[in-house]
């Protein structure tokens, strides 16, 4: 058989045709049509907000779709975004020349400051109409706010922390009593704990966010123009913090851990991205003057939760002395520029520009760049117009980036939903695995491809990379479907032969006995694997001859019992005179088929396990199928395997109770030949009904006499009923045993006598004993003296005979006396019968004028009647009513016949009447007379009363509507 490995060799000089054609060897490329179905929409959509201010906007705040906006000097617009429809509009209050600085907005939307430009704050909650000053936050420029998203409320803001101008933090905190006008200030206090310093000293707190992390700790993060300051703090065990001073009380005496860089804006911001299933920031990135200090958030760290921290600096567009950035936004994949002209998106990723969109010169500059986080919507703001940017699908092209940087699980994950880009993924890890020597991963990448078939594996085959190979074909034959049959037949039959060829390169080598036998358990495994079972099924005889070819013997039997050509095992274990394994293969298995194909060559070397796992099959075997294996076994003669068949032939008889024929008649042989004991017991527990024994009667007696088995002759002889010839053979060997067979025919007193005969002949004749002739008499009550009597020599005297007569004449007379007996006994009984005949005809019964027919309840004597002695009376008519239903066909038959004979015999009228000879001989000849016939009615419509006869015994299972007539009696009741 030509190795498919050398016909792909071979196919390498046709290698620019493999290119053309995609199904050379039966698997298909299926690539993907990579065609836009429709208008990909952009990651960040644009829109621009229907609202004219009436005044220039000055800043504008959003969260939890809570939007806020400082219109003029002295407005406040606020718009619940889910109610777009309902603004509010709030008014200062201020006389001065004051105007709002910065607003701050917590993460509920519920909690509003204001910071003036006069160093002085007011505070709005989302349920009040009127702004309230915080008196206690007079005479500090507030800079930022860092909320406390883990204890405020919509009343309370909990602990927060207050970054001024000056560098300083405060702690403090906002409480309101909702609905009253006159509650006590808001502000119950307002504490510095620590301050902020660059080189040049104090300077204005930029931003700053808390967070908590793992075991109680709080982190805080706290920025200034050039610094960004961490503050790490965990709070006593078994209390929950109530303030900040225990994080900053750590930091009193050094200086908290800080990043610093040289340049500045004079400002900086700070923007965290918290995916929408959890509660904790992943990413954050920092706005500063030498570029974007880009990382992740590890809350795991002892000291610091700033991770992977890494610098991108601004695009080339971007002159941080013309055009500043203003705000940074920070999203899954990309950060956001907001320059005065422009919005730049930079993906995290690579820190390539993907994104940028220019505003007109009509709407003026644009001045602030916010994100609510809750909902992710991300608002631009000018002094006259509102836009909106929606976030849509923006991990679409994530996965060529992380391609591209050999991230190959990462790009996977984002395009697990398009099937045509992980594709791509693969085809490029794959090719990447294999330029690093990677072959084995390369391999399961490319199984998973759609690329072309031919051209992997002649990668692999050039490469000489056969094992790299094998696992290709085996990934590739996995995804396979059930339909694909050419295909799943090509990869089975191949892999069989490199599996076979690596099996036999390793098995020499002692230094790879380890690689053999993990090689050994993987082919195993491959030949057992249920997916491939139908397809190395249909194609066994293949495999076959490729084990055969490589001379695997011991992958041939187990690929046999795999198959479960269990056949081909036990032959191959006969073979090599392993009778043993081979017997465990069929009793193992059970299969009835192969145990009478084998038992023959089995039962001449392992007997008894043989009969033992015969009997261990029970009913599941066939005995009839076997007895040529043990005929032919114990044609020997030899008593050991004479033994085994009478067991296993004795199992069948009583433990199974079989009746086929053949098997008791093979047990009858054996017994005959070998247990002439075990014969005549067998025999007598068939029992001496023919019809109930299972062995073959006329077969059974030849058999016994060629083997001189007398008894068991005698016993044949019973069970067929032949007595007299039972009687002379038994004669010959025991004057008992032919005593016992003259009595069997009990019901034939003349075969019964002269069975009794024969044997008082024999015993008179042959034994000359007269005694034991004298015993026969008593042995049986019909012989007498005077039939034994010829038998004797006439020099016998009477004196052997005495007793014998006179008991005779003593039976005869009591005989007599008998008879006498019985005749008085007869005439006394005939005279009583005679008295009663006598007695009955004279017997009457009386009728009184005022009864009633027991059928129809009418007066008895208007009609003619029957009277019984029971004392039932009924009219003739309604008694043959009753009576006529219920009779057998036959006399139903005669009692017609007799109504019509009635009918047509005339009747005298009593004007014209006639003697009764007269009428008797005016008849015709033969016809019987009127009263003959009425006596005939008689005796069958009144034999017995209707109501006390058998008649009414009979039909108490008659149903009292007639089945026929059911259906339209039912009828008759709707």
């Amino acid at each position: 058989m030509a190795s498919i490995l050398d016909e792909y060799e071979d196919s390498l000089s046709r290698s620019a045709s493999l290119q053309q054609s995609r199904a050379s060897v039966g698997i298909p490329h299926s690539g993907y049509v990579n065609a836009r179905l429709e208008k990909e929409t952009p990651i960040f959509n644009k829109q621009r907000i229907d609202f004219s201010p009436p005044e220039k906007i000055n800043t504008l705040v959003v969260s939890s779709n809570q939007l806020c906006m400082s219109l003029g000097r002295d407005t406040l617009f606020r718009i619940d975004l889910g109610k777009a429809d309902e603004p509010n509009q709030v008014e200062l209050g201020r006389k001065d020349e004051a105007r709002v600085y910065k607003m701050f907005l917590d993460h509920t939307g519920s909690h509003l400051v204001i910071a003036l430009n006069t160093s002085e704050c007011l505070y709005l909650n989302r349920s009040a109409q009127k702004v309230r000053p915080l008196s206690r936050w007079k005479g500090h420029l507030i800079e930022s706010v860092g909320w406390n998203k883990f204890l405020g409320s919509e009343t309370n803001t909990g602990p927060i922390l207050v970054g001024t101008a000056q560098g300083q933090i405060y702690e403090a905190e906002i409480s309101v009593s909702e609905g009253s006008l006159f509650s006590p200030n808001p502000d119950p206090y307002f504490r510095l704990v620590y301050t902020l310093e660059e080189e040049a000293g104090p300077t204005s707190v930029c931003c700053l966010e808390i967070e908590r992390g793992l075991d109680g700790k709080c982190f805080i993060i706290a920025t200034t123009s050039k610094r960004l300051f961490q503050f790490v703090g965990k709070g006593p065990e078994g209390t929950e913090p109530q303030g900040f001073g225990f994080v900053f009380g750590t930091h009193a005496d050094h200086l908290p851990s800080f990043r610093e860089f040289p340049a500045s804006f004079g400002y900086s911001e700070i923007a965290f991205y918290t995916p929408k299933l959890r509660s904790f920031p992943r990413s954050f990135a920092w706005m500063m003057g030498n570029g974007v200090l880009y990382g992740t958030l590890d809350y795991g760290r002892p000291d610091s939760i700033l991770s992977d921290e890494r610098v991108w600096v601004y695009p080339s567009d971007v002159d941080v002395a013309v055009n500043k950035p203003l705000s940074i936004v920070l999203t899954q994949f990309h950060f956001l520029l907001l320059l005065p002209d422009r919005v730049t998106a930079v993906c995290t990723l690579n820190g390539q520009v993907v994104f940028q969109d220019l505003f007109l010169e009509k709407f003026g500059l644009l001045k602030r760049m916010i994100k609510d986080p809750p909902v992710g919507q991300i608002w631009i703001h000018t002094e006259k117009v509102v836009f909106r940017y929606h976030v849509q699908r923006e991990s679409r092209d994530v996965w060529k980036m992380y391609m591209n940087i050999n991230k190959f699980d990462l790009a996977k994950e984002y395009c697990k939903d398009r099937p045509e880009c992980l594709d791509i993924v693969l085809a490029r890890e794959a090719e990447h695995s294999f330029q690093n020597k990677r072959y084995l991963d390369s391999a399961k990448c490319y199984a998973l491809t759609q690329n072309y078939f031919e051209e992997i594996a002649l990668k692999f085959i050039e490469a000489r990379q056969e094992e790299a190979l094998m696992e290709f074909l085996l990934k590739k034959l996995a995804s396979l479907k059930s339909s694909e049959k050419t295909q799943t037949t090509l990869l089975t039959t191949w892999l069989t032969e490199l599996y076979l060829n690596r099996l036999g390169a390793l098995e020499g080598d002692t230094s790879k006995k380890n690689l053999y036998e993990e090689t050994r358990e993987k082919f195993c495994s491959f030949l057992s694997s249920p997916k491939n079972k139908e397809c190395l099924f249909n194609n066994r005889a293949s495999i076959y001859e490729l084990l055969a070819s490589h001379g695997d013997t011991e992958h041939m039997v187990y690929f046999s019992v795999v198959m479960q050509d269990y056949e081909r095992v036990v032959a191959h274990h006969c073979q090599h005179d392993d009778y043993d394994e081979a017997l465990n293969v069929l009793s193992r298995h059970r299969d009835e088929k192969l145990f009478y194909k084998f038992s023959p060559v089995l039962i001449q070397h392992i007997p008894k396990k043989v009969v033992d796992a015969w009997i261990s099959m029970g009913t599941k075997l066939d005995a009839r199928n076997l007895i040529p294996a043990l005929v032919n076994y114990s044609q020997s003669g030899s008593t050991q395997q004479i033994s085994e068949a009478i067991r296993y032939m004795e199992f069948c008889v009583y433990e199974l109770e079989e009746t086929e024929q053949a098997i008791h008649n093979y047990l009858l042989s054996l017994y005959a030949l070998c247990r002439p004991d075990s014969l005549l017991s067998y025999l007598e527990q068939a029992g001496t009904n023919p019809n109930r024994t299972h062995y073959d009667l006329k077969y059974a007696l030849r058999l016994c006499a060629e083997h001189g088995h007398h008894r068991a002759c005698v016993h044949v002889y019973k069970v067929m009923e032949l007595y007299e010839e039972a009687v002379d053979l038994a004669l010959q060997v025991d004057v008992d045993l032919a005593k016992s067979c003259a009595d069997l025919p009990e019901e034939d007193e003349e075969l019964r006598k002269k069975l009794w005969l024969k044997i008082a002949r024999h015993v008179v004749q042959e034994e000359k004993d007269v005694k034991k002739a004298m015993a026969c008499l008593s042995s049986c009550n019909l012989l007498k003296i005077e039939d034994v009597l010829p038998f004797f020599p006439d020099f016998v005297t009477i004196d052997h005979f005495k007793e014998a007569i006179c008991n005779s004449l003593e039976d005869y007379n009591k005989h007599i006396e008998e008879l006498k007996r019985e005749m008085e006994e007869a005439t006394q009984s005939a005279k009583r019968i005679r008295e009663d005949i006598q007695e009955m005809r004279n017997k009457y019964g009386s009728v009184e004028p005022q009864e009633k027919c027991a059928a129809c309840d009418f007066p008895l004597l208007n009609r003619p009647f029957y009277l019984f002695l029971c004392g039932h009376m009924f009219h003739y008519d309604c008694l043959f009513q009753a009576v006529f239903p219920n009779l057998p066909a036959y006399k139903q038959a005669k009692l017609e016949d007799l109504q019509k004979k009635l009918g047509a015999t005339s009747q005298p009228s009593k004007a014209h009447h006639r003697p009764k000879d007269t009428d008797s001989t005016s008849l015709g000849k033969g016809q019987q007379s009127r009263e003959q016939i009425k006596a005939d009615m008689d005796d069958i419509v009144a034999a017995e009363c209707v109501y006390c006869g058998e008649l009414m015994i009979r039909s108490i299972d008659k149903p009292f509507i007639d089945p026929q007539k059911y259906e339209e009696e039912r009828q008759s009741w709707l």
